[in-house]
């Protein structure tokens, strides 16, 4: 894999412009989106020495699916925009890297024709102001053979991003954007419903019969409430800087949820990943594991499926590398002591 900022570079070189500022952009300032890479980059490291790492092992599992390496796809809008192929190619790159792909609701290809090419996959969910749409979608989702649900908390309204043109700016064909929102008879329809609240987390699960996790969780009284109401899972999220800006980074927030939700669901993380060091750093604040989306949608318009498989090969090579040099020769085996006290960082 290339180094991030060689991949985005090439990315931005393939891409049009407005459809880059889309996937790269983060609302108001872009403070958070800027602080997301920075504060993991805060977290210093205290690597054991003397251990055997002759053979370091990166599998793991979560919610039950076994994984390569503790990297998921997280759920990220219209590849169609990026690759002829869309969503289908980032399932195939998906799967041949043993890792989980978190569908989009807004993919720009049909669940049915996803899930055909997908490994493990979960669904990503909006609660639309249309409830209809949403229900319709998680059951087409069941039916197709998803393992999960995320339901993506922090999108009330939708943040303002500094560089956004407007949708016509981005020629997506109409039916790339109505390819799963079957029925939909006012675009404006397809906007997240403001009045979404936890109780939706049961709404969800009482649907679907599949776990719900919850996305966007930043609090410990949020992830308490989430548990409350059910939640199998929590992603530590601020949805890629891309919603209040100045939110606190992701780093920051993961050990306050860790904390709350006291080993009695899976903690995963998103929001600047871009190394194994930082997956290391990730595991050892307690998460179970990392999602990332800008670095697949890059892999994605430089290669397609292959460009995809070598983001997520490349992230499982070097996260093996970082847990070697911690000292340390399986990802279960990771705590809390890799993590300096602050007085050191």
């Amino acid at each position: 894999m290339l180094p991030y900022e060689a991949l985005e570079a090439e990315a931005r070189a393939r891409l049009p412009e407005a459809v880059f500022d889309y996937y790269a952009g983060g609302s108001g300032e872009e403070t958070t989106l800027a602080d997301n890479t920075a504060a993991w980059a805060r977290v210093r490291l205290r690597p054991r020495v003397l251990r055997d790492v002759s053979s370091v092992r990166t599998a793991t599992e979560v919610l039950g699916t076994p994984l390569a390496a503790p990297v998921l796809v997280a759920p990220t809008a219209f590849h169609s925009l990026a690759h002829p192929e869309g969503e289908l190619a980032t399932a195939r790159g998906t799967r041949e890297a043993g890792s989980l792909l978190v569908l989009s609701s807004r993919a720009s290809r049909r669940v049915e024709d996803v899930a055909a090419l997908a490994g493990p996959w979960w669904l990503q969910v909006y609660v639309f102001k249309d409830r209809g749409l949403t229900r319709a979608l998680v059951q087409r989702a069941v039916a197709s053979g998803a393992r999960a649900l995320v339901l993506t908390g922090d999108t009330p309204v939708v943040g303002r991003k500094r560089r956004d043109r407007g949708d016509s700016a981005l020629a997506l064909p109409e039916e790339d954007f109505l390819a799963n929102l079957e029925g939909l008879t006012r675009r404006d329809l397809a906007e997240q419903a403001p009045d979404v609240t936890f109780a939706d987390i049961d709404w969800l699960r009482e649907l679907s019969g599949l776990p719900v996790l919850v996305k966007g969780v930043l609090r410990a009284d949020d992830a308490r409430e989430c548990l409350h109401h059910g939640a199998a899972g929590l992603i530590v999220s601020n949805h890629g800087g891309r919603q209040l800006d100045g939110a606190v980074s992701t780093a920051e927030a993961l050990p306050e949820v860790v904390e709350a939700a006291g080993g009695r669901v899976p903690v995963l993380v998103d929001g600047g990943v871009r190394t194994g060091r930082d997956v290391l750093r990730a595991l050892a604040l307690g998460a179970r594991a990392v999602l990332v989306g800008r670095p697949v949608l890059w892999g994605l318009a430089t290669g397609g499926a292959d460009g995809v498989r070598g983001v997520l090969d490349g992230l499982r090579v070097d996260t093996a590398h970082a847990l070697a040099l911690a000292g340390v020769a399986e990802v279960s085996a990771v705590g809390p002591d890799l993590i300096a006290p602050a007085r050191h960082r």
